[in-house]
C-alpha cells in the first residue's frame, strides 16, 4: 500500500518562511523603534515615558505579527513592517538630536 502525501510547493514554503521572518525580525525592529520614539517624544517624566514606550512596544509587535500574515504577499508584509520602522527611526533620530544640548 502506498501512501500519498499532499506536498506543499517550494514557493509556498518560502513565502511562509519569509512572512515568519518578517513577523519575527521586522516586528521586533518595529516594536523597538516605536518604543524609542514614544520614549523620546512623550511629554512625561523620563521614567514614565520609557515605561510607556516599553509597554506599547508589545502592542506594536502584535500588530506587526498580525499584519505579516494578513497581507496578500510576503513583499507587502516586509514593506508594511520596514517602512514604518524606518520612518520611526528617522523621527527618533531627529528627536534625539534636537533634544541634545
Amino acid at each position: 500500500m502506498t501512501r500519498k502525501t499532499a506536498g506543499l510547493s517550494l514557493s509556498y514554503r518560502l513565502a511562509v518562511t519569509s512572512r515568519s521572518l518578517a513577523a519575527l525580525l521586522g516586528g521586533y525592529l518595529l516594536a523597538s523603534m516605536a518604543s524609542v520614539c514614544i520614549a523620546l517624544l512623550a511629554p512625561l517624566p523620563q521614567v514614565d515615558a520609557t515605561l510607556t514606550g516599553l509597554l506599547l512596544s508589545f502592542v506594536f509587535y502584535l500588530l506587526a505579527f498580525i499584519w505579516c500574515f494578513a497581507c496578500r504577499s510576503a513583499l507587502r508584509a516586509w514593506l508594511g513592517v520596514l517602512a514604518p520602522s524606518v520612518l520611526l527611526g528617522v523621527i527618533s533620530g531627529l528627536a534625539y538630536w534636537m533634544r541634545t544640548p
